[in-house]
């Protein structure tokens, strides 16, 4: 059987909005699952599954295929490989932490080929003038277990906007055209909560590509929570799933006039 790629890049790259889901991925080569002990239920509840989903009708879009506990693309190279249950919110994910050196390798190898052809894919995306990239997470809110209550939404909003290395006093307007525009796209269940840095600031890929494309890029690291799935079972809510897509793309009016406007661009 063929083993499938790493990640994919797909859609139309003409426009100045992109969507990526880097934490979407759920395979492992033979190598890593070899050493891996944390089972696939647990592995899935700190992935991202159905993130890509989310993304489907942003017409440029990144997808990883591999999981995090392979290698992580929204870490440092440094810190991409997971070694122990500190660097994976106290899970114990592997046989023996010194992981063999072809396998850290192996996982490199795939990090640093996913970040040259990210680059590859924006270079002439930034040479055309400012773009943002939906950097599309997801994040559990009942981690005490699937019969305990959730976390308080206080400080767990529906949607949290991470920032964290964004340029704001430049792109500030852009992200504030991006968070109302979600906001009044709503869903079923009523107006979406969308809060900036409440959670999370954004790792790696917005830091990345902040500092590769400085002037240019608004990477904007959006985390849904999980209530578009349980996730304890993982299974999924396919039409919340849905609603939120089409909220997400809903804003890129909003966000596409918004970048008519950033000044010197």
């Amino acid at each position: 059987m063929t083993e499938r790629a790493p990640f994919e890049f797909v859609g139309d790259w003409g426009r100045q909005i992109i969507a990526t889901a880097i934490h979407n991925g759920h395979d492992v080569r033979p190598d890593v699952a070899a050493e891996l002990i944390i089972s696939d239920a647990d592995r899935l509840r700190e992935e991202d599954p159905n993130t890509d989903a989310i993304g489907a009708l942003i017409p440029a879009r990144v997808i990883v295929h591999r999981s995090r506990f392979e290698v992580d693309m929204n870490r440092k190279r440094d810190h991409a490989v997971y070694r122990n249950a500190e660097e994976a919110w106290g899970l114990d994910i592997l046989r023996d932490p010194e992981l063999d050196a072809a396998i850290v390798a192996g996982s490199l190898e795939v990090y640093d080929a996913f970040y040259d052809e990210l680059a590859r894919q924006l270079d002439p995306v930034a040479e055309r003038g400012p773009f943002v990239v939906f950097d599309v997470h997801s994040y559990n809110h009942r981690r005490d277990g699937a019969d305990a209550a959730p976390a308080p939404t206080e400080e767990n909003p529906e949607v949290n906007v991470g920032t964290g290395s964004l340029d704001r006093a430049r792109f500030g307007h852009v992200v504030d055209a991006f968070m109302d525009a979600l906001e009044a796209a709503g869903t079923s269940a009523g107006p979406l909560d969308v809060r900036e840095n409440v959670r999370f600031r954004g790792q790696q890929l917005a830091a990345w590509t902040h500092a590769r494309y400085p002037g240019r890029a608004i990477v904007l690291a959006i985390e849904f929570k999980k209530t578009f799935m349980d996730e304890w079972t993982g299974e999924a809510d396919h039409a919340r799933v849905d609603e939120l897509a089409r909220a997400l793309a809903s804003t890129m009016p909003a966000v596409e006039e918004s970048l008519r406007q950033v000044v010197g661009s």
